[in-house]
């Protein structure tokens, strides 16, 4: 019987605006896909999110993917503040969720400065029964072992969870560990999907 329903925060609760974020910092299409090939596309973003470099230590890395456009990147990440969002349906899937009697979980990759700068925008998760942050536990999905540390830390048995994610690999990760998966496409096929496994 289902029990927990872990999430991922990213895209299911709250919107990465990556691209948005950038442009309102004045990039055109094509810098703004330079910047991220040069970042977020590189091995060194995941090494970001596991807190294993520090955030200088980020920009040098992301530097060295393409060092002519130093002063992009120090724009680019200067202030992370506005790179999350709010969904409107949020507040209300944990308040029903919360009332049928679940207990809430999350699995999430974050950078340090991303948690510490959009925090408002992910505020939630203090009615939550406990968070696995990637930067805090130097491990990121789909890694096994970010999974295990939920199970480990909170005492949960991963065939009384749900895990919700938007990425097809971190999903199949939790299911090889027992979670049940829902891909996440958008609010509304979750809720069907989930509707589905609770019955």
């Amino acid at each position: 019987m289902v029990k927990n329903i872990v999430f991922d925060i990213s895209n299911v609760l709250a919107p990465f605006r990556f691209k948005e974020f950038l442009a309102e910092k004045g990039f055109d299409e094509a810098m703004i896909k330079r910047i991220i090939k040069a970042s977020a596309m590189t091995p060194y973003w995941t090494e970001y999110e596991k807190g294993k470099l520090t955030y200088e230590e980020a920009i040098e890395a992301f530097l060295s993917m393409d060092p002519d456009i130093r002063e992009e990147l120090h724009k680019a990440y200067d202030s992370c503040s506005g790179i999350m969002g709010r969904y409107d349906y949020t507040e209300e899937w944990i308040d029903a969720l919360k009332d049928a009697g679940y207990k809430l979980y999350c699995i999430t990759n974050f950078t340090p400065a991303g948690y510490e700068q959009c925090y408002d925008c992910i505020s939630f998760i203090e009615r939550f029964d406990g968070c696995i942050f990637s930067f805090r536990e130097g491990i990121a999905k789909p890694d096994p072992d970010i999974y295990m540390t939920l199970l480990r830390r909170y005492d949960l048995k991963a065939e009384e969870c749900v895990f919700i994610d938007d990425t097809e690999e971190n999903v199949l990760s939790a299911e090889k560990l027992g979670f049940a998966g829902i891909l996440f496409t958008g609010y509304e096929d979750a809720i069907a999907r989930l509707g589905e496994i609770l019955k």
